[in-house]
């Protein structure tokens, strides 16, 4: 099923491509960054953002496989489209040392297991727990926001070694975050990926 493109937003994309050339990134970073900025009309993330064509290729054939994705609040699911999502937030309570976002992960671990794509958009302490968890990600999309924690999660994340989408600044959020994942949602998938 082909998505339909409203006009609006293709005379968005053609403005923002006269501002910012991206024809030199790979087709999969291309249309994380595209669509990150895009949703955020923030120029300054194509610096920002921090990621890996191949492990986009591997996190693009697994979500077209039906790999499962996880959210850590219900705005990133909102804004995921053509796509379930599992979000364990309202199942979550708060304990010592626990903040409710980080026992939303565990609860949301323990249902997916392997293979799936995390999203996480709003709690840096989501994207700590999930660290700390012993996952086996296709991808992690790890954008929290904030002042507080954000920037030393989001180091962590890249430091860990776990395929991932991310950025350098405290910048990040729901929107953004959900903007990475449906990139790759709305990227073709190659003749190669259907075959395998």
């Amino acid at each position: 099923m082909n998505r339909v493109v409203h006009p609006i937003e293709v005379e968005s994309y053609r403005r923002m491509r006269a501002r910012l050339d991206t024809s030199h990134l790979p087709p999969l970073t291309r249309a994380v960054v595209e669509r990150v900025v895009h949703s955020a009309a923030d120029l300054d993330y194509a610096s920002d953002l921090v990621m890996d064509e191949s492990s986009l290729e591997t996190a693009h054939a697994a979500l077209h496989a039906g790999a499962p994705v996880v959210t850590d609040v219900e705005m990133v699911a909102a804004g995921i489209t053509r796509r379930e999502t599992v979000c364990r937030l309202r199942d979550a309570v708060a304990g010592p040392g626990l903040t409710r976002s980080a026992h939303a992960i565990r609860l949301a671990h323990e249902q997916v297991g392997a293979g799936a794509l995390w999203v996480i958009g709003n709690a840096p302490t989501a994207l700590e727990e999930l660290l700390a968890l012993d996952v086996s990600p296709s991808l992690v999309i790890g954008l929290p926001v904030g002042f507080v924690g954000a920037v030393e999660s989001k180091a962590a994340l890249r430091e860990s070694g776990l395929p991932a989408v991310s950025n350098v600044s405290e910048k990040g959020g729901s929107a953004v975050a959900s903007a990475a994942l449906n990139a790759l949602l709305y990227h073709p998938v190659s003749h190669s990926e259907e075959k395998s």
